[in-house]
């Protein structure tokens, strides 16, 4: 088996056994590829099935002169993978990932912003255009339901159930969940639609989508990062911020005034509890808190 049909092999496997989206197919083929040009490169002629720890090893060494610790422990991540497939398929026995490391990561966490900081943002908007309540119903969305922003720009007006009090949420690999709406939040989508989308001539192909562009056409991911960043910059906020600070500071907040952690990992959409946990730090006065009003032995 040669590198070409075994990573197009394991595309497959990842889309239609894991059904993993296409980007993050792309992604873990990146990975795979990275170590193929470093083989090239240095004139190794190994396949994936016989390849050693001690190239792998190699690889490993030379990359780390190359790319930050995260991206490295990425890499190592994906190609672990990648051979657990191999053995999966029964065209390896062993792992040759099975004794590399990764790097020792601290804890990343994005800045959050306080509730005073998402008012400031959400009055720097022009309500008198057209855009300016797209732009808050969008804002309050993120905000209010802990979206990514990929799952915001597919987010369809056939998704909104606002009588039971939930919207749909396509998220990573096609999954969906339930997500509760709040009434503000409500609100705002409710006059965008009947206020400004309404109005506007619509695509064929986006009928459907609830947040457009002027031109009737769904947003893309780019759109919303800009308009976040412009309006950070209107407001005054110099936190280095993006769509996704809204989801980050969406489960803080919960958390903060109480919500269970279980709650807020399905609304999420997380799959494990330590990524909610990642998310939504506690500071020692929190858990301090925690143990003398709930312990047994205050």
């Amino acid at each position: 088996m040669q590198w070409k049909q075994a990573i197009i092999d394991y595309q497959h496997y990842l889309k239609i056994e894991r059904g993993l989206s296409d980007n993050s197919i792309f992604n873990y083929s990146l990975d795979i590829r990275k170590l193929v040009v470093w083989l090239e490169s240095n004139e190794i002629n190994v396949s994936p099935v016989v390849i050693s720890e001690e190239k792998i090893q190699e690889f490993i060494y030379h990359i780390a002169k190359t790319v930050n610790p995260r991206s490295q422990s990425r890499i190592i991540s994906g190609l672990r993978g990648f051979f657990n497939y191999l053995i999966f398929e029964d065209y390896r026995n062993t792992n040759p990932m099975e004794l590399i490391e990764s790097p020792k990561l601290g804890r990343k966490l994005p800045d959050t912003l306080s509730i005073e900081e998402i008012d400031q943002l959400i009055n720097a908007i022009d309500l008198s255009s057209p855009q300016g309540e797209r732009n808050r119903a969008i804002l309050e969305t993120l905000y209010g339901c802990g979206l990514r922003v990929s799952e915001l720009v597919s987010l369809k007006i056939s998704d909104l159930f606002f009588d039971e009090g939930f919207i749909k949420v396509t998220g990573k690999g096609d999954k969906q969940r339930l997500v509760p709406i709040g009434g503000a939040t409500e609100k705002y989508i409710t006059i965008y639609r009947k206020e400004i989308r309404v109005h506007q001539i619509i695509a064929p192909t986006a009928k459907d989508t609830l947040f457009l562009n002027r031109r009737g056409k769904p947003l893309t991911r780019a759109m919303i990062f800009t308009i976040v960043k412009q309006l950070a910059e209107k407001a005054g906020i110099e936190k280095v911020i993006s769509p996704h600070t809204f989801r980050h500071s969406f489960a803080t907040h919960l958390l903060e005034n109480g919500a269970d952690l279980r709650a807020i990992q399905q609304m999420l959409g997380h799959e494990s509890i330590t990524t909610t946990e990642i998310y939504t730090h506690i500071d020692k006065k929190q858990l301090t808190a925690v143990i003398n009003s709930f312990h047994p032995r205050k």
